[in-house]
């Protein structure tokens, strides 16, 4: 019988279907194994079977495009490629809608504009000015994408449990060198997108994710407004979020 690492291709068409076939129900297991594990870090709401289905989309194009040449375990490449398919699928249950998304991309594609011709953060009102709009104009803007997320990391998972920032990089259990090293990368590249912020910024983000501190909290520590702290955290979120799409490839496991 053929291992799972290889593709037994034929010049017979129904041998080929029927070998494809046995590799996706022999891989079966390992998408629900994935999806099950990603789906322990989403809100509740999220269904399991949404994931698995398109886990085995994302199978099922490892096993078509696999090449042994390349000296690597179908398993392996698989579980890149349905990993990468479902995060691929999630990365839109942030809770932005729509039209909120539609500005949220413009205000961060305004940041990196400025960013590259400042070589510095840009201010609000900078930001305001390049959008056409006025400063308090702005401001009402990050109040209505307050509730935005840098690759779901403010989601809250079962049981109310809620998570560091750190914990939505990759799979804790997973120490592989690979894994590891994403893990790596990954917390060196926030790390430095935190420290290209403004301070107020840092501040915020670091007391919320980092220190586990709710907006009320915040807000006397700094001696703001809870709204003021909303819209500071809105713009941080939206550097961060800038920072890594910029830096780190949508496949590699951020989501």
């Amino acid at each position: 019988m053929a291992t799972s690492s290889t593709f037994a291709y034929t010049e017979n068409p129904e041998n080929q279907a029927a070998e494809r076939e046995r590799l996706i129900m022999e891989h079966l297991p390992q998408v629900r194994w994935i999806a099950s594990r990603i789906h322990e870090r989403l809100p509740n709401n999220t269904l399991l079977e949404d994931l698995i289905s398109t886990g085995i989309v994302g199978l099922i194009n490892a096993i078509d495009g696999f090449d042994p040449s390349y000296n690597v375990q179908l398993k392996t490449y698989a579980e890149h490629k349905i990993r990468g398919a479902i995060l691929d699928s999630i990365r839109g249950l942030d809770g932005v809608q729509p039209h909120k998304r539609k500005r949220m991309k413009e205000i961060q594609a305004t940041m990196e504009r400025l960013e590259q011709r400042f070589q510095r953060a840009a201010t609000e009102e900078e930001i305001a000015a390049e959008l056409g709009i006025s400063p308090t104009e702005y401001r009402e803007s990050l109040l209505e994408l307050r509730t935005i997320t840098v690759g779901s990391l403010d989601s809250t998972v079962r049981d109310g449990d809620s998570r560091t920032l750190m914990h939505y990089i990759a799979d804790r259990e997973d120490n592989s060198p690979a894994r590891l090293l994403e893990r790596s990368e990954l917390e060196k590249l926030i790390e430095e997108g935190l420290n290209k912020m403004p301070k107020a910024e840092r501040i915020v983000l670091d007391l919320y994710y980092r220190q586990g501190l709710n907006i009320r909290e915040i807000a006397p520590t700094l001696d703001l407004h809870v709204t003021r702290i909303s819209q500071i955290k809105a713009q941080a979120v939206l550097r961060l979020r800038s920072y890594i799409e910029r830096r780190w490839p949508s496949d590699r496991g951020v989501y």
